[in-house]
């Protein structure tokens, strides 16, 4: 078996103690191993396994997350630079970093609770989902920092003045009764902000970053694995745990990084009759495949939107689209 590459990470313990650890990546036959050894308190070692498997990308996913685990639980490598760490501490997104961290560790469970119930209906007002209005992570900003005046509310990550002049206005009818002891602007978070906390909360943002990146390729390797079986989408989604429209993106980007997933396309189109499927493609080659809502009026009219199987006849037209996509890229090459 290749090493291809090995780091010593270090960790000291309670009783000042130093205990070290390796990752290492090795490959044989094609085939690559992560491997984790970390001393036990017996003193023998233990190898974890973490990844064994054919694809670099998948693996290098796998480490990012382990290794954040690890930093998160104290240990510092020896040789720097694992997860790129590189950071401008003048930067704004530092200074967010801050405040973010700040928040989460000083929540104000009561008065998030009162700018969710807000939020929730104006998105209702203006049809749109709630994170369009504010994010989760903003929202606790304000529940902790209290911001009173539309200039103290710019100074909260995420609001720009168009969101000060949609939303400041009920925002601050929510805060302004609010009793708070800290001063904007909020320059002394730094200051009173531990940097072990605030290191330990870093790595885990990475942590959660990394897991979801993680989680996105072995669903990708799972669906591949699906498709090349000929399972419908029913079975992909129990397989690979997704939603039906998930699962359905996810075949569009695997279409357009080259794969086939005609045996998925043709199974779930096998009882929809000829004739509609030509009306659906007729309606492509007029109004172009861009956006399904005008493929879908054309080939079946106004009414069709009240519908009870709306859902499904979007399903079909974009896996009809995956075709037509195809056969276009098939006539431009042969051009």
């Amino acid at each position: 078996m290749n090493i291809v590459f090995l780091n010593s990470l270090e960790k000291r313990t309670e009783h000042d103690r130093i205990v070290t650890a390796q990752v290492s990546i090795c490959e044989r036959h094609g085939e690559w191993h992560l491997f984790w050894d970390e001393p036990k308190p017996d003193g023998h070692a233990e190898q974890t396994v973490w990844y064994e498997g054919g694809s670099w990308q998948e693996l290098l996913s796998v480490f990012r997350h382990g290794i954040a685990v690890k930093l998160g639980e104290g240990y510092s490598p020896v040789i720097d630079g694992m997860l790129d760490d590189r950071t401008d501490k003048t930067s704004k997104m530092y200074g967010a970093q801050m405040l973010a961290c700040y928040s989460d560790l000083n929540p104000n469970e009561a008065l998030y609770a009162a700018l969710t119930q807000w939020r929730r209906s104006q998105a209702a007002a203006v049809k749109k989902a709630p994170y369009f209005v504010a994010t989760n992570r903003m929202l606790r900003l304000i529940g902790t920092f209290i911001p009173q005046t539309p200039e103290e509310l710019l100074q909260i990550p995420g609001f720009g003045e168009n969101k000060v002049e949609l939303y400041g206005t009920g925002i601050i009818e929510i805060t302004k009764e609010v009793p708070r002891e800290h001063r904007f602007p909020l320059d002394w978070v730094k200051e009173k902000l531990d940097p072990l906390e605030f290191t330990q909360w870093l790595y885990k943002q990475k942590e959660v970053k990394y897991k979801q990146e993680m989680d996105k390729l072995t669903g990708r390797r799972r669906l591949l694995e699906g498709v090349q079986q000929g399972r419908s989408i029913a079975e992909l989604q129990e397989q690979c745990g997704m939603q039906r429209r998930e699962l359905v993106q996810m075949l569009e980007e695997l279409e357009r990084d080259g794969y086939d997933v005609e045996p998925v396309i043709e199974r779930e189109l096998r009882d929809m009759p000829a004739e509609e499927q030509a009306l659906i493609w007729e309606a492509m080659q007029t109004r172009g495949d861009k956006y399904v809502k005008p493929v879908l009026l054309q080939a079946y009219g106004d009414d069709i939107m009240k519908a009870d199987n709306i859902d499904l006849l979007y399903e079909r037209i974009r896996l009809l689209r995956l075709r037509f996509r195809r056969q276009g890229e098939a006539v431009k090459q042969a051009v």
